[in-house]
């Protein structure tokens, strides 16, 4: 039992560090580059965020290699 809510708390403290950084995000403009595509047709919205997947990728990876050097 004691694993499972040990898991509960990771599980929810990530979902909190993935919505800070979501906003954080949307107010620094990352979700509208150039190259991320939106489809709207009628009430139906279709958004794949190429760009900004591409540039987080990027971000994530010079980090977790200057962070993770031996």
């Amino acid at each position: 039992m004691e694993t499972a809510a040990r898991f509960l708390i990771l599980a929810g403290l990530l979902l909190v560090l993935a919505g800070v950084l979501a906003y954080g995000f949307a107010k620094l403009g990352i979700g509208r580059l150039p190259g991320d595509l939106v489809w709207r047709r009628g009430r139906t919205t279709v958004y794949v965020p190429l760009a900004s997947m591409l540039l987080l990728s990027v971000l994530l990876t010079l980090l977790l290699n200057l962070l993770l050097r031996r």
